[in-house]
């Protein structure tokens, strides 16, 4: 996590997008130039990650539940901190793509679906939105080529065709999330986000200008 900022109105970013986008890269990234906090999601302390992969009907319900109750726990610190913060994926993402996937794939059964569905309503109505959403986007191939080359071996055994699933659901996500936040959409196709640091300057200096709007209007 970053030094404290002193932000006379906090900023809540958070980082959207496929597995393998990039998305802890550009958090560390955003939170350094920034000094704003960074909140990860829970990888390292996932008991059920390497299960999930191995048999996903089998426990895709047990991860999206430990997934929601983590990432509610986590929402709730960030905005209780009263800090600017960047988080490494939003809770939306979890049941409008990866729980509506493994629902449609008859990974997880009709009432585990709704159940699911109904407690993640329940609970997202004690959040505030984030003031904006950073949607990072790579084609299928470029996510995959991401995926093997950083070796984490739960990952190895992810399908082809369940990466571009994921892509085709969060492009049609991308389309309705304005409804609760911002958004804006980075194609990560076109730029070295790890290596270049034209495109590291250009990004923060975007977010920066987009933070300060909304604490403008804030104050009007």
């Amino acid at each position: 996590m970053t030094t404290p900022n002193r932000d006379k109105r906090p900023f809540f970013l958070a980082i959207a997008g496929n597995i393998g986008v990039g998305k802890t890269l550009v958090t560390d990234l955003l939170g350094e130039r920034l000094g704003w906090d960074t909140y990860y999601e829970p990888v390292a302390d996932n008991p059920y990650l390497d299960d999930f992969y191995a048999d996903m009907k089998r426990y895709s319900f047990h991860l999206q539940v430990f997934l929601l109750s983590k990432r509610f726990a986590l929402q709730r610190k960030i905005l209780e901190s009263g800090r600017s913060v960047v988080q490494d994926r939003t809770i939306y993402e979890d049941t409008e793509i990866f729980a509506r996937i493994l629902y449609r794939r008859g990974m997880m059964d009709e009432r585990d679906y709704h159940n699911y569905k109904d407690l993640f309503a329940t609970m997202v109505s004690y959040l505030r939105a984030p003031d904006l959403i950073l949607y990072l986007r790579a084609q299928p191939e470029t996510i995959l080529r991401r995926i093997r080359a950083r070796g984490r071996d739960c990952e190895q055994q992810i399908e082809e065709g369940y990466i571009r699933e994921l892509h085709e659901s969060y492009e049609l996500w991308a389309e309705r999330i304005p409804l609760i936040s911002p958004l804006h959409v980075v194609n990560t196709e076109e730029l070295d986000l790890k290596n270049d640091r034209k495109a590291q300057d250009e990004l923060v200096e975007v977010i920066r200008s987009l933070s300060h709007r909304k604490e403008l209007k804030g104050k009007a």
